[in-house]
């Protein structure tokens, strides 16, 4: 008889084990409900005081905060304000919504509502918009856990504003904040402090289209106002400008219009068509892209790098075509000259200068009255012809520049072989100050 009891007592408490553990585990998720009532219920908890200090002292509720910036979608040069997604995380200690975890199992209880336990009043200060996520449940959650601690994350996007500094504007670096503070309560209520070990996090794989987040980085920022002492957070992040982009939409196109606007020094001087359509077509679209630049920008009242390299640029184009201006007067000089010794011939002019008028001297009468030289000739006389031959017969010192220029015998063609070698020298010496300068200059207020 025992041998066959039990097996089957065996095989009850097997198929009588599964049905007990459900049983408990169903019991244990009722124990949250009553959880939340007991800590929550009516006249047991009130969201409008705010919790004790450390230690359960009357000093000031301490709420640590950290970010996880999830994406920055743009930087605005024009309005100065960045658009960020981000969740925002604040943890504090109530000791009033400790409870009972039964034994480790109820690691922490989850709510949805945050008018139900109180929230510190943090804002954004620097906002100019924001909105919470609400697809398809609001993107929300509160954490009460065993010891009393509560953990509130929601994920937001905000537009910021972010004054900027463009004096290096396309070679710049800004610094744009995240600043949070407490709108009502003073410092002798509520203080926030960044979470300890890493307060602010972002996302690996941050692309912007203009910009490269180089660091950022975490202060403090309170606030004296004449109501009292506001406790504050801030993040500052540094961005740098993606200089490829300028170098291939501006820098490179107007380094080609200015050559382009030095072919009309190869032109003949009698092409005036070509040369003159040549350089204001060059003139204009340096102009227009001058002006699409500057459409892009804030109309601020400093000068930006980009203003000093289209500007030079648009000097050089303008210079070009008063060049041409300068060569066809000279052109019409060179005629002029021309038509007078044609008038008057070389040799006419060599025999009416050979006549020395104080060779003869013509009386009245129409006779000729010839000069008496004296018959004994003074020594000082000699001298002087002696000098003269000397210097004559000094030879003249040749200089490599008007040896070159004569082999051009107008001068409006002296004019163009000048420009040709004047107009790229003095653009390589620009581009070399230029470069010098803005590449190896620190941002003012930068660090």
């Amino acid at each position: 008889m025992w041998p066959g009891v039990l097996p089957l007592l065996v095989l009850l408490a097997a198929l009588l084990h599964p049905s007990r553990c459900t049983q408990v585990k169903v019991n244990f998720r009722e124990k949250e409900k009553q959880v939340l009532d007991n800590i929550l219920g009516p006249g047991r908890y009130d969201a409008r005081i705010r919790p004790s200090g450390e230690n359960g002292t009357d000093g000031p509720a301490v709420v640590r905060v950290n970010i996880f910036v999830r994406s920055i979608s743009k930087i605005d040069d024009v309005t100065m304000e960045y658009s960020v997604q981000l969740t925002f995380r604040e943890q504090w200690l109530d000791e009033r919504l400790r409870f009972n975890d039964f034994g480790g199992r109820l690691k922490y209880l989850t709510l949805t509502e945050a008018n139900r336990v109180w929230m510190p009043d943090l804002f954004f200060s620097n906002e100019k918009e924001g909105h919470f996520h609400n697809i398809i449940m609001p993107n929300v959650y509160i954490r009460i856990f065993p010891n009393g601690s509560v953990l509130y994350s929601i994920r937001i996007s905000l537009t910021l504003s972010c004054p900027m500094n463009l004096k290096l504007y396309p070679l710049d670096r800004q610094v744009c904040s995240l600043r949070m503070a407490s709108y009502g309560w003073t410092t002798n209520d509520l203080v926030f402090l960044w979470k300890e070990g890493d307060p602010v996090q972002v996302v690996k794989n941050l692309h912007l289209p203009r910009f490269t987040l180089e660091k950022f980085l975490t202060d403090y920022c309170n606030s004296k106002t004449n109501t009292g002492e506001y406790s504050c957070l801030k993040v500052d992040l540094l961005f740098k400008r993606e200089f490829s982009y300028y170098l291939i939409q501006i820098y490179i196109p107007c380094c080609m219009l200015v050559i382009v606007s030095w072919v009309s020094f190869w032109l003949d001087q009698s092409a005036v068509p070509a040369r003159v359509s040549l350089g204001v077509t060059t003139l204009l679209t340096m102009a227009t892209q001058t002006s699409g630049i500057n459409a892009s920008l804030p109309p601020v009242s400093y000068t930006k790098a980009i203003d000093v390299w289209t500007g030079v640029c648009l000097t050089f184009v303008f210079g070009a075509l008063l060049e041409f201006a300068l060569v066809n007067y000279a052109s019409r000089s060179d005629m002029h000259s021309d038509n007078i010794k044609k008038q008057f011939p070389a040799s006419e002019m060599e025999h009416s200068s050979s006549i020395d008028p104080s060779s003869e001297l013509l009386e009245p009468d129409g006779s000729a009255n010839f000069a008496m030289k004296p018959l004994v000739r003074h020594p000082e006389d000699s001298i002087d012809k002696l000098r003269q031959c000397e210097i004559h017969m000094q030879p003249r010192k040749k200089n490599c520049c008007r040896s070159w220029l004569s082999k051009f015998p107008t001068r409006s063609k002296r004019i163009d072989v000048i420009s040709r070698i004047f107009f790229p020298i003095v653009f390589a010496f620009f581009n070399l100050a230029y470069w010098s300068t803005y590449l190896f200059r620190e941002e003012e207020g930068s660090e």
